[in-house]
């Protein structure tokens, strides 16, 4: 498994962890790592997605209500919503990850981790966020260098 797949699929697991034990992100990845020992790239990676979840977790919840209608959040599947959480953080806060990348990705999770109906109501979502905010900052005038680069690859994904 390449290594943002691999701290992706740690995030999620810590960060549903956090959400059934009400334990902190950091505690319990670093109980992860010391019992699966893993390269530093994916340490450092799975680290930037937990903390960056924990420290913008409202504002993530937020961004999530907007989009996901009819639904309210707390009743959405815990997989499901912190796959939508760290991904909009991806989208939104981390830079040098191409959008679609990140969307793919997380569909990925939502296959693996989620029910038959979780890639389309991850998909569903992200690609109202990331339509929306992409038109939102060009409306602003402010431009997304991540959506202009779409040959390069993104090799750590």
């Amino acid at each position: 498994m390449r290594v943002r797949s691999k701290a992706r699929e740690i995030a999620l697991c810590v960060l549903y962890q956090v959400e059934t034990s009400k334990l902190d992100g950091k505690t319990l990845l670093d109980r992860y790592i010391a019992r699966y020992p893993q390269k530093q790239e994916v340490i450092d990676f799975a680290h930037s997605i937990v903390e960056g979840v924990a420290s913008r977790f409202n504002e993530l919840d937020v961004i999530i209500k907007r989009y996901a209608k009819n639904w309210q959040i707390d009743r959405m599947a815990i997989i499901d919503r912190n796959i939508l959480r760290l991904t909009i953080l991806e989208l939104m806060f981390l830079d040098g990850i191409p959008p679609k990348v990140s969307i793919n990705e997380a569909i990925e999770l939502a296959k693996r981790f989620g029910d038959i109906d979780s890639p389309r109501f991850v998909n569903g979502i992200l690609d109202k966020v990331y339509k929306s905010e992409k038109k939102e900052n060009e409306s602003q005038g402010h431009i997304d260098t991540r959506s202009h680069e779409k040959g390069k690859e993104d090799t750590n994904v």
